[in-house]
């Protein structure tokens, strides 16, 4: 997988120009090295982009080399979606990194009790850290789903990929990854937001209730006192 870069002299305000034309603004750092402002087609960024993620190695073609990167992050416009700016780090190959690799539920729709609508799938961790030597770095981790029963799931002890080569960063073996859900618990959440819906209005009832119960307190007092003003005044007289 390799991408084309450009050197990219305009910055700031100017890079609206480079979009107009379909270019992505991005720069190229790494350990050792000077950051290098490029520019990529738009095209191009979005398809690598889609293939690798941030965790599978891609060939960046500059200045007559050619580098090994990893896309680090993928700017978007919050209102197209289009990347509006890449970073690529240059990777040394002979040293260990670490880098966030996602989790990827499949034959979800295979799955029996998905099917019959009486268990749906939780995704509990989406991506998980790990370190290892950019090349030995995995794409994704899928989990296969499909034979879960209810309740049942998939931990990070289970989960398939190359334990001399990679290592999983602050997660233990018994964490899971994945779990069966039994439908029925999203109706049982419903309700008990529906619970505290009606909590809350019994306690703003109350609250409504004693601010009343306080002004008719007030009200009381206050009477008390004008008819001891008007006791006071007669016995004066």
């Amino acid at each position: 997988m390799e991408i084309i870069a450009e050197k990219r002299t305009a910055l700031g305000k100017q890079n609206k120009k480079l979009r107009k034309d379909r270019k992505v603004p991005g720069v190229i750092y790494g350990k050792g090295m000077e950051s290098v402002n490029v520019m990529v087609g738009l095209l191009d960024l979005v398809k690598t982009f889609k293939g690798s993620g941030e965790s599978t190695l891609v060939d960046v073609l500059f200045d007559g080399k050619k580098e090994k990167v990893l896309v680090t992050e993928v700017q978007v416009h919050p209102v197209t979606g289009n990347p509006i700016h890449a970073s690529f780090h240059k990777v040394n190959l002979k040293e260990k990194i670490k880098a966030n690799v996602p989790v990827v539920a499949i034959n979800e729709e295979l799955n029996a009790f998905v099917k019959s609508g009486e268990g749906m799938i939780l995704s509990l961790i989406n991506e998980i850290e790990v370190e290892a030597l950019p090349a030995n770095l995995p794409h994704n981790f899928e989990v296969d789903v499909k034979d879960l029963k209810l309740n049942e799931g998939i931990t990070v002890g289970q989960l398939n990929f190359d334990r001399t080569k990679v290592e999983i960063v602050d997660l233990e073996d018994d964490e899971l990854v994945v779990k069966l859900d039994s439908a029925k618990m999203a109706e049982e959440v419903e309700e008990v937001v529906a619970s505290e819906e009606e909590l809350v209005a019994g306690v703003e009832a109350t609250k409504e209730k004693k601010e009343e119960d306080s002004e008719e307190s007030k009200d009381g007092e206050n009477k008390v006192s004008d008819n001891k003003s008007g006791k006071d005044k007669s016995e004066k007289k």
